[in-house]
């Protein structure tokens, strides 16, 4: 597959796992916009974020490097990414989206000429002020698809013919799940107010033994409507580009950061393990002019996201990455990895995955000890030979430099579920 055009486009959603889209193979009928966009693209079934969690999973789309390089101990942003990577090529750059953990506050505006993120930082303090209570008062703790398409649009629209990246990360299917308006009742007859999807989402967070099958049920079936949602933005945004003569003269990513669990290895939601549920993410790579619709089985990583951007601009792609414009159907080990935290903080889980199986295992950073799972032993050397590589990258990391949260982020990551 080839590739030509100064128009770049990343279209991520927040803790969409891919096996929830129905074109690849949900029973229900959740992505139809992806599943027409599918045919029109290059759609990657074996696609897996290299991390489970916001803080290190954008990092890395965002840069093409593993969590322990691309971001410090602080989580804040410690390399370039490839805004400015773009930057430096002569493109506008743009990034619209309402996720704190990778705001202003953490250094994720580097190298975007517009970066929105929906905060209030730094801004007019009356207006901060003034926004606040406003979303108080709406139970708002992120911005819609919708808005985030105006948003962008909006900026695409003050440009001229200049080349542009443009960002579009979506917080919609992230807990907690609120579908809204009629999508509230598209898979279940009565409607749930905002207060008790909240209260359940962060009780399966808490104590996820004490989730009914029926309250799961009903977790999964307003997770299906944020899709289902989402997906009609995403193609509303489509649509738009189409319109302006944009779509046909772009390439286009759209992928996820990482997925969402309901109970299958014991836990709601996206902590730090990387099983499929939380790691197996939609990756479609539409290039101008379009594609066939083929399928790719060959295990693709979110660090190759980066590595097709630096190759459009006749950059090196990076030992371990490849470009998802020109993949061979051959087999390829990816690897993932994710911090502990709280009382596991010292703990580093790795995984490795083919389209055979997968290993995973956890490293004791105090003691050194590493602890191999059951499964995936044929890929145990492989992995052990990658956890020495990242070791010897992290034993650079400095210590935290303390947490640069305002109360504006502090109340956003408390309503997503993040803090108690």
């Amino acid at each position: 597959m080839t590739c030509a055009g100064d128009r770049v486009i990343l279209l991520s959603a927040d803790a969409l796992r891919a096996d929830h889209l129905s074109c690849y193979g949900y029973h229900r009928d959740t992505s139809p916009v992806l599943d027409e966009f599918a045919e029109e693209s290059v759609r990657f079934t074996n696609a897996y974020s290299a991390s489970s969690h916001t803080r290190e999973a954008v990092p890395a789309l965002l840069t093409g490097e593993f969590p322990d390089v691309a971001v410090g101990a602080d989580y804040r942003l410690a390399t370039e990414t490839v805004a400015s990577t773009f930057a430096e090529a002569g493109y506008a750059t743009g990034g619209f989206h309402s996720n704190p953990y990778v705001s202003r506050a953490y250094g994720f505006d580097r190298g975007f000429d517009e970066f929105d993120d929906d905060l209030h930082l730094g801004r007019h303090k009356l207006v901060a002020l003034a926004q606040r209570a406003l979303d108080k008062l709406r139970n708002r703790h992120y911005a819609r698809a919708a808005e985030i398409n105006d948003r962008a649009l909006s900026w695409l629209d003050s440009l001229g013919d200049e080349p542009f990246f443009l960002w579009n990360h979506y917080m919609d299917t992230h807990g907690p799940y609120e579908p809204p308006g009629e999508y509230a009742t598209l898979y279940r007859e009565s409607e749930v107010s905002d207060r008790d999807a909240q209260s359940l989402y962060r009780r399966a967070i808490r104590e996820p033994e004490s989730i009914t099958p029926d309250e799961r049920d009903l977790l999964v079936n307003l997770y299906d409507a944020e899709i289902r949602y989402n997906d009609e933005k995403i193609g509303e945004f489509l649509d738009a580009l189409r319109e302006r003569g944009l779509l046909e003269r772009s390439l286009v990513v759209v992928t996820a950061d990482h997925g969402d669990a309901f109970g299958e290895h014991g836990y709601y939601e996206h902590p730090r393990y990387l099983h499929d549920e939380t790691t197996h993410v939609p990756l479609f790579v539409r290039p101008p002019g379009g594609a066939d619709g083929e399928t790719v089985s060959t295990p693709a990583s979110t660090l190759d996201v980066a590595a097709t951007f630096e190759q459009l601009l006749g950059r090196d792609v990076g030992a371990g990455r490849a470009s998802l414009l020109d993949r061979n159907e051959t087999d390829r080990t990816v690897f993932l990895q994710a911090r502990g935290e709280d009382d596991h903080a010292d703990v580093r889980r790795y995984a490795a995955k083919t389209r055979e199986g997968s290993c995973y295992c956890e490293r004791d950073r105090e003691s050194g000890a590493v602890e191999f799972g059951d499964s995936g032993r044929d890929l145990r050397s492989d992995l052990e030979a990658h956890v020495d590589r990242r070791v010897r990258a992290e034993n650079g990391e400095g210590g935290p430099e303390g947490e640069a949260e305002t109360e504006e982020i502090e109340r956003r990551l408390s309503a997503l579920g993040y803090k108690e």
